[in-house]
């Protein structure tokens, strides 16, 4: 992709955006970023990093004329209807993001994993799988690192295990993963794509490159991702939990077996034998076992690193255990279904921290599984009001409110007792309150920490 002297606006300043702004100047664009922060707000090692470059900020304010970029890459948190993305798109401008910005600008071999839930441990264990094999791995994307960091130093044997959102996808063209894979759809985002027949398109772009010589690993248990199937041009590879199938990866006799079509039955491991408790982990296990051995990798490596794969951080993460009450960090909780499957996994009364941005999301079915195994919710954020309401409604009467994360730890020790779990999982984004679930979670462990001196 040549992008020497093209005007180029890279609009928002967090990772993905930052990343994109670093390679365009690299590659000699006249770059440009926006940011509805203003300078003040900003980190002055990324102004000056930027003026020393002849970079154009246009910070807190829009520009005034869009029609002199060839080119925006839009950060994931951008939506794309606002006015001057649609000005920019109407003058002419191509409108991608840095996850396409890095496909074209670099080499490699692509595995892009999508869903609702279960994408961060789903990536990081395929990565493991991958690294173990001795591939040239590079894990990128929503998991942490930005793809556009590590693109311009690929070749040929790299492969990016790369986790991608609805809204990275929104702003794909030419992204061709090799392997692909939908692990579920369940209601989230609903403020930026409004229905989930929107939600259920944006993920299906993963796949709108794929050829019949590539492959689309997809939850069989789910309906409505499995229905994206039809329309799909790689090779469709199925995973399940609940039902042996014809071909794909599933689950028999308690055994995770690879059918293939080619030979016998692959028996990679017994599922009581990962190293990561739960349902929901067991098919995030599938789905890597597919991704991993569709891309050619060796049985026996994909068993050594689903028995040794020990999670990841933020996610069911034990965070300490004081006076006989044990913490768990589930700040990648950011949906209710996420958060339901955290409340599944632990088979200890729940002291539950909940609550945060507003997605538009609806806590029934989740407050329905927290019956019989929350004793107390502690609230906060923005939608805490909104959960204590629909809460009570429900029959629940111990419900506390409180201001920020360390009054929640507090309170949740004072309600609990010895064995009993208390679990951060929101069920929200954590924007209202934190600038990702990563800070929150660490927020959570070092309130902990401070308890338990």
């Amino acid at each position: 992709m040549e992008m020497k002297d093209s005007k180029v606006l890279v609009v928002g300043m967090g990772k993905s955006g930052i990343a994109a702004a670093e390679t365009l100047i690299s590659l000699g664009a006249k770059v440009a970023v926006y940011d509805k922060k203003t300078e003040t707000e900003m980190d002055p090692q990324l102004i000056r990093f930027y003026q020393n470059r002849n970079v154009t900020c246009f910070l807190g304010e829009e520009p005034d004329d869009m029609s002199g970029f060839d080119l925006l890459v839009v950060s994931p948190g951008v939506p794309l209807e606002i006015d001057m993305i649609v000005k920019a798109k109407a003058s002419g401008a191509e409108i991608i993001g840095e996850v396409e910005l890095a496909f074209r600008i670099g080499q490699g071999t692509y595995v892009a994993i999508t869903g609702t839930n279960g994408k961060t441990t789903t990536t990081v264990l395929t990565g493991e799988i991958f690294r173990q094999a001795g591939r040239k791995t590079e894990v990128v994307g929503n998991v942490g690192v930005a793809v556009a960091k590590k693109a311009m130093d690929a070749d040929k044997e790299t492969w990016f295990v790369t986790e991608i959102s609805s809204f990275q996808l929104e702003t794909t063209k030419e992204f061709h993963p090799h392997v692909s894979a939908l692990l579920n759809i369940t209601p989230d985002h609903m403020d930026r794509h409004h229905t989930m027949e929107n939600y259920a398109k944006a993920k299906a772009l993963i796949y709108q490159n794929q050829t019949a010589n590539d492959f689309f690993v997809v939850n069989r248990d789910e309906p409505v991702s499995y229905a994206l199937a039809d329309a799909c041009p790689a090779t469709v590879v199925p995973f399940s939990r609940k039902e042996e199938l014809e071909y794909g990866c599933f689950v028999k006799a308690g055994q995770i077996v690879i059918r293939d079509g080619k030979q016998e039955d692959q028996i990679v491991c017994m599922a009581s034998e990962l190293g990561i408790p739960g349902a929901h982990n067991l098919e995030n296990a599938l789905a890597a076992t597919a991704i991993a051995y569709f891309s050619g990798i060796e049985i026996s490596d994909i068993a050594k690193t689903l028995k040794s794969f020990g999670g990841v951080e933020h996610r069911l993460e034990y965070a300490g255990e004081v006076k006989g009450v044990r913490f768990v960090n589930d700040s990648k909780g950011t949906n209710p279904d996420a958060s339901i499957k955290a409340l599944e996994a632990i088979d200890t009364p729940i002291i539950l921290i909940a609550g945060g941005y507003d997605k538009n999301s609806s806590f029934e079915e989740f407050l329905e599984a927290a019956k019989g195994k929350v004793k107390a919710f502690v609230l906060l954020g923005k939608t805490a009001p909104k959960i204590k309401e629909t809460a009570e409604k429900m029959g629940f009467s111990a419900i506390y409110m409180e201001k920020d994360m360390e009054d929640c730890v507090r309170e949740s020790f004072r309600l609990a007792e010895p064995g009993d779990t208390v679990l951060l999982s929101p069920a929200c984004a954590s924007w209202d309150m934190y600038t990702c679930f990563e800070q929150r979670g660490e927020h959570f462990k070092n309130c902990v920490e401070n308890l338990a001196k």
